[in-house]
């Protein structure tokens, strides 16, 4: 019988060759996708790289598709470095969002400086709040987190569609359930297709890299991580350390929702999100929870999800076969991390170790 056994930390070398053959493997089986369905695989890789770089405005498509990635993929990330599994990126998104527009509803007329730095805190709160209460329950009586955090996502997006539907939903759209759009002093300042979010991305990129790598908070998130018998023993507070770590991650997540608000779809909806919550999740995760590597493959989503938009109205190929490149080459870029830390090993070959 076969077994799989955890390989040796592979070098560098190996990583990079092994990444790069899955690509390449996805690519080749993407062409057959992309063969039946009439194109040709050459000019559409070339189209993909084209929608992404081609002209100032696709490229800050492609930005603007990576900054929420990178803060989700962030804030996902302190969670997971605690072994904390906050599958709920996605409520603490659409929680953010909601408290911006609350901020807009409350205060319309406040100055854009002010109102941008309202937005901010409250959308930070409302997403910190969202995954503060599962945390409590993991801290005080030690429940899964996956599974609250999960249930939670779909919590969020009853309210949000609850205020689309009812409460928020605007007197002067003719019936349609759609919230009222944000007035101009409540929305992100931008030039040449690019808004302030970009900034604020930069910003916190900087903060949460000497955040896990520099301040005690960040070594107390990683002892954790590794066990919790080891923290207790070296006098980390866990409890502390949950709530704040869940704060950080909650929060990061919130403030995409106050930029994707203010930046992108100018009002609060149940589409906002656009699954980038879940996206977010792989991204962390193949980043191997490092800052440098989750803003490489935040701009390596944003170029395979640019790039399948645009050759869709390029080429007239239907979403599903632009869905279904991004699937495949997922599917084997997930593979080959599998290949790099895992190996098949026989029993004769176990017994022969022995």
């Amino acid at each position: 019988m076969l077994h799989i056994v955890k390989k040796d930390i592979p070098k560098t070398r190996e990583k990079i060759v092994v990444r790069l053959s899955a690509v390449l493997a996805a690519l080749a089986v993407a062409s057959i996708i992309v063969l039946v369905a009439g194109a040709n695989p050459i000019e559409l890789y070339i189209g993909i790289v084209q929608g992404c770089f081609g002209s100032l405005y696709r490229f800050a498509a492609t930005i603007e598709k990576m900054v929420p990635l990178l803060v989700l993929s962030l804030g996902v990330m302190v969670a997971f470095k605690m072994r904390f599994w906050n599958i709920g990126a996605e409520g603490q998104f659409l929680m953010g969002a909601v408290g911006t527009t609350l901020v807009v509803r409350l205060l319309p007329d406040l100055p854009l400086p002010l109102m941008l730095l309202l937005m901010i805190v409250v959308s930070f709160a409302f997403g910190a709040v969202w995954l503060m209460i599962p945390a409590f329950f993991k801290a005080r009586f030690g429940t899964n987190e996956t599974l609250f955090t999960l249930m939670l996502n779909y919590i969020a997006l009853t309210l949000v569609t609850a205020l689309q539907y009812d409460f928020w939903k605007d007197p002067a759209a003719n019936g349609m359930p759609k919230i009222a759009n944000l007035p101009e002093n409540a929305l992100l300042p931008s030039a040449g297709g690019f808004n302030l979010s970009i900034l604020m991305a930069v910003i916190i990129v900087l903060a949460m890299y000497y955040f896990m790598n520099r301040s005690k908070i960040g070594f107390e998130i990683a002892v954790l991580g590794e066990s919790e018998n080891t923290a207790r023993y070296i006098g980390i507070n866990v409890t502390k350390t949950i709530i704040i770590a869940a704060l950080v991650s909650g929060g990061l997540c919130g403030i995409v929702g106050m930029m994707q608000t203010t930046g992108v779809s100018g009002a609060l909806s149940t589409e906002i999100t656009g699954g980038l919550g879940f996206t977010a999740i792989i991204v962390a995760w193949l980043s191997g929870l490092k800052v440098p590597f989750v803003v490489v493959n935040s701009f390596a989503f944003a170029v395979l999800l640019q790039g399948a938009s645009y050759i869709q109205t390029a080429f007239q190929i239907p979403g599903s076969v632009a869905e279904m490149i991004q699937a495949i080459i997922l599917f084997f870029i997930l593979g080959s991390e599998f290949v790099l830390q895992y190996r098949f090993v026989s029993d004769k070959t176990k017994s022969e170790v022995a």
